[in-house]
């Protein structure tokens, strides 16, 4: 059902609204901008200003007349410009569901109008300088170290002055050519991870399936990042407009247009200059990313039609038989009595047989989890429903709460805005934790999602849903809701790429929610806002670390949860564009991401489920999920997949340690744990659209098949030495960089570890709590045959389930690991923070791997902490092997190099230890 859509009387405003769909002409024909006629200091360190439109138009609604200013440095590298209707309180993402400065509250207007010619002043920060022009008013962001424009709202032939209306914000940026942007989600984009100029960025939160490419998903980010390298020196910023509304983004490549239906401008640049700096600022704004529990981090098996118990069951048993690790396993609403939250279907999941499974699974260290939709089944017997009607928790429409459909039929949709909503939920959380003791939520649907559009009413006579064909046909009796501005707003946005109205499948945007907040309004927070209410919940029954999956984010969402993909497609192409939106969603701050592994639906090839698990066990978030009508895809239903699977979720499991480590980096500093290969090569602009290869942390670098038929891979190697994971005596070394075809038959990854690294894994197994409590080793590694050389890693252990990623709390433990060659010695060295809970676990590291040693002959003199260890009647064994190169030191005319390994250590992970050999590194050729 469409809304449809208002009819001009004017012909001309009807000529002016066909222009406005042309990005460059819009701003030009709707108005000439603002003045600025005031501006001073205010009392918190900001500055505040007050702008007056020049010239009113009805172009989408009347021009708000004054406008307040407010200019702040908050932190030494962020800078925040909010800008507002001067005399009343507008619409902003609330500040305590987002918590951050507020500014001065509006009223009434300080200042007299300038009387001075136009001129242009500074407000300088530490790395940031504002600039700002008075008639018409502009702005510009420089950055202090080398002068650079960052951000320019200063009219040009490409776009004209700002424009603030009620429902229309329009504001533009020009852009040097050679900028690389990256962000603005949630989309899957076919072209990669760098933004491409002309194609449509909308923002606002749908049901809309992850297949459609280059549409609005279900999450809004409207953050992007800007790479630049100026005279071969990269500098990356950022620049976030903390904004719910909807809005459409025009990227040309030389400017960036905003275009948004409410709210206000609230931009904040961070300074970066690394793009790990970027991250680092920004989420000390937005929140930093959850820590996760270490299981989480193990491999996860899921599928929508998991019809009774004694099909997870057997899944489980299935697994364990073709050796395949999984570490939880999920239950979609199959679980549930009649779809509806909160419930256990008493024949398909008896619970007392439910609970026997689960007492047997957790023993074993797995885990289970399980899907929850927003919307709470209408029905008098439900007590869920009950609870939510006696507590008023419910979404409201005309007084009344909002009907909507979907999977258990008629629904109500809770308000989380409101304190009692998020109380309620908790107490159910609680009360479904008693009945089934779950180890994380599944929240899904939440965009929010409904199978109807406008005002529904329950048909009477007839069954809804009525049990045949698919769930999501409507089938309440429903009309359009076109009667105020707020469900047909003057401007239409993009929504899911064919300008679809904004209440199209969702909530209704004039429904009101706490406090009487618009949907219109509100809408592209509500995932997130249930996110943190369930966040809430989870750790108020039994304190530990809560672990939750939702589908719609907003900024934020990442300090509370992972992030799946949504439905896609068992495609190459979804194939493809998964580690796009991956590597999109460590810049928003939600690291904890991954794609349905072979597809939601429809059934993949078996070749395509190989080259996916050989991508999937890399994604931060590992999960297998299908749809009902695919058949069925568990990685142990093929033996080359089988195949395949042993071999990626292997080293998977091996490195868990170095995962973990990245989740706690994460945590601490943002940093992402799959990262695009300029995180750590900024000064590479090869690696500038690389999209098809990712890193995991800064040095271990993923490079999979995506195009059918393929049995070799053409990999980027930014310069330096590369060492494969699978065989450590294979090198790629180049002094430049380069593109290198590799060998990679169908069950084989290449997985390459950068020089100067130090990587901490230990012996992997099939479940995350057996691989935790086998011995360490370290892999370290050197610029391939250089006589001098330095790495460095770390490690982080704790006890996972704390609430808490942090140390001081007597249960973690934090390793610093360093390691030198030069002058004929190789040293090692750990410099261990808090080691007592390591001690306690008892774990040891009993093998060195040193990669990329110039010369040949036996390591000799070996001390470890200070006393020589002799070979003879000892554990210790050492072994020496040259490395050969796919692309190599003779080509780059260079020493040969090799390994040394040495086994049969028990050195304590929780005490410092150092270590040391002599070999004939300087003296081989």
């Amino acid at each position: 059902m469409v809304t449809s859509r208002i009819v001009f009387s004017s012909l001309s405003l009807l000529v002016a609204l066909i222009l406005c769909f042309s990005p460059i002409h819009c701003s030009n024909t709707i108005g000439k901008g603002y003045r600025l006629i005031s501006i001073e200091e205010s009392p918190d360190g900001g500055f505040i200003g007050y702008l007056q439109v020049k010239q009113k138009n009805k172009i989408y609604g009347s021009d708000i007349t004054t406008l307040r200013l407010y200019v702040k440095h908050e932190t030494d590298n962020r800078l925040r410009v909010h800008i507002t209707d001067a005399k009343k309180q507008r619409w902003e993402v609330p500040y305590n569901l987002l918590p951050r400065e507020q500014p001065p509250p509006v009223g009434k207007v300080i200042g007299k109008s300038r009387k001075s010619p136009i001129t242009v002043q500074e407000l300088s920060g530490s790395e940031l300088i504002f600039s700002y022009t008075t008639d018409p008013f502009s702005f510009a962001v420089k950055r202090r170290s080398n002068g650079q424009t960052l951000f320019n709202t200063s009219s040009n032939s490409a776009f004209g002055e700002m424009v603030f209306k009620d429902q229309y914000l329009e504001i533009s940026t020009s852009l040097p050519k050679d900028a690389s942007i990256y962000g603005l989600g949630e989309n899957s984009q076919a072209n990669g991870i760098k933004l491409v100029p002309n194609e449509p960025y909308t923002l606002y939160t749908e049901d809309v399936s992850a297949i459609n490419l280059n549409t609005d998903l279900y999450g809004s980010h409207p953050v992007y990042m800007d790479l630049r390298n100026v005279g071969g020196k990269p500098y990356a910023h950022a620049v976030l407009l903390l904004n719910s509304n909807g809005m459409d983004v025009f990227y040309r490549g030389t400017s960036l247009t905003y275009k948004v239906i409410g709210g206000v401008f609230d931009f904040y640049f961070v300074a970066g200059p690394s793009p790990l700096d970027v991250v680092d600022q920004y989420t000390s704004l937005i929140g930093r990313p959850a820590p996760m529990p270490y299981w989480s981090l193990g491999f996860h098996q899921c599928r929508w039609g998991y019809r009774n118990l004694s099909v997870i069951e057997d899944v489980v048993d299935s697994y364990q038989k073709a050796k395949i690790p999984l570490d939880v396993i999920w239950n979609d609403d199959d679980h549930m009595d009649a779809k509806k939250d909160f419930t256990l279907s008493p024949i398909s999941y008896p619970r007392a047989k439910l609970l026997n499974f689960l007492d047997r699974i957790h023993k074993m260290g797995m885990k289970y989890v399980v899907i929850n939709d927003p919307g709470i089944g209408v029905n008098s017997s439900y007590g869920v429903y009950q609870r939510g009607m006696a507590n008023d928790v419910f979404i409201k429409y005309e007084g009344k709460p909002f009907l909507a459909q979907v999977w258990p039929g008629a629904v109500h949709f809770p308000d989380f805005l409101n304190p009692k909503t998020v109380s309620w939920w908790g107490e159910e959380i609680r009360r479904f934790h008693e009945l089934v003791p779950i180890d994380g939520l599944w929240i899904d649907m939440n965009e929010v999602s409904n199978f109807c559009s406008g005002l529904c009413t329950i048909p009477k006579g007839k069954k809804c849903p009525t049990g045949e064909g698919p769930g999501w046909i409507c089938c309440l009796d429903c009309k359009n809701i076109t009667k105020t501005r707020w469900d047909d707003p003057p401007y239409k946005i993009n929504a899911t790429g064919v300008q679809a109205p904004i209440g199209f499948k969702t909530i209704a945007t004039s429904a009101l929610h706490y406090n009487g907040v618009r949907e219109y309004d509100a809408h592209s927070i509500y995932g997130f806002s249930e996110t943190v209410a369930t966040h809430k919940g989870l750790l108020s029954i039994e304190g530990k670390r809560p672990f939750i999956l939702s589908r719609s984010t907003f900024v934020g969402s990442g300090k509370y949860a992972a992030h799946w993909t949504g439905d896609n497609q068992g495609t190459w192409q979804s194939l493809q564009v998964s580690i796009s939106t991956m590597l999109n969603f460590g810049i928003f701050g939600v690291p904890m991401v991954g794609s349905d592994i072979c597809g939601f639906y429809p059934q993949p090839t078996e070749e395509l489920c190989n080259r996916w698990i050989e991508v999937g066990a890399f994604y931060p978030f590992s999960r297998d999920h299908a749809n009902y009508y695919s058949p069925r895809q568990e990685l142990y239903q093929w033996d080359t997949v089988a195949e395949s699977a042993r071999n990626a979720l292997g080293m998977r499991y091996k490195i868990l340690p170095y995962l973990y480590t990245l989740n706690y980096e994460a945590h601490v500093t943002g940093a992402p744990i799959a990262r695009p290969l300029f995180f750590s090569f900024p000064e590479y602009t090869e690696c500038y659209g690389s999209s098809r290869q990712f890193l995991l942390g800064s040095g271990l670098m993923i490079s999979p098949v995506l195009e059918q038929g393929k049995t070799e891979v053409e990999a980027l190697f930014p310069p330096g030495s590369w060492y494969q994971m699978f065989d450590m005596t294979q090198a790629v070394v180049s002094k430049k960089g380069k593109r290198v075809t590799l060998p990679a038959p169908l069950n084989f990854v290449n997985v390459h570890l950068y020089q100067n690294t130090i990587l901490p894994m230990q012996q992997g197994g099939l479940i995350s709590k057996e691989a935790r409590t086998t011995p360490f080793s370290l892999v370290i590694t050197f610029p391939a045959g250089a006589s001098e050389g330095y790495a460095k890693g770390k490690l982080y252990l704790d006890e996972d389930e704390l609430p808490e990623m942090k140390l001081g709390n007597g249960q973690s433990t934090y390793v610093d690991f360093y390691a030198s060659v030069g002058n004929g010695t190789v040293k090692m060295w750990s410099d261990v923070k808090e080691g007592k809970f390591a001690l306690s676990k008892g774990w040891v590291i009993e093998k060195v791997s040193v990669l990329g040693l110039r010369g040949a002959g036996q390591a000799s003199e070996i001390v470890i902490n200070g006393s020589p260890v002799s070979n003879e009647g000892k554990k210790v064994e050492v072994s020496l092997k040259e490395h050969t190169y796919v692309v190599g030191l003779e080509e780059e005319g260079e020493n040969k190099s090799v390994m040394v390994e040495v086994r049969g250590l028990e050195m304590l992970v929780g005490k410092d230890f150092s270590m040391s050999w002599k070999m004939g590194i300087n003296g081989a050729n």
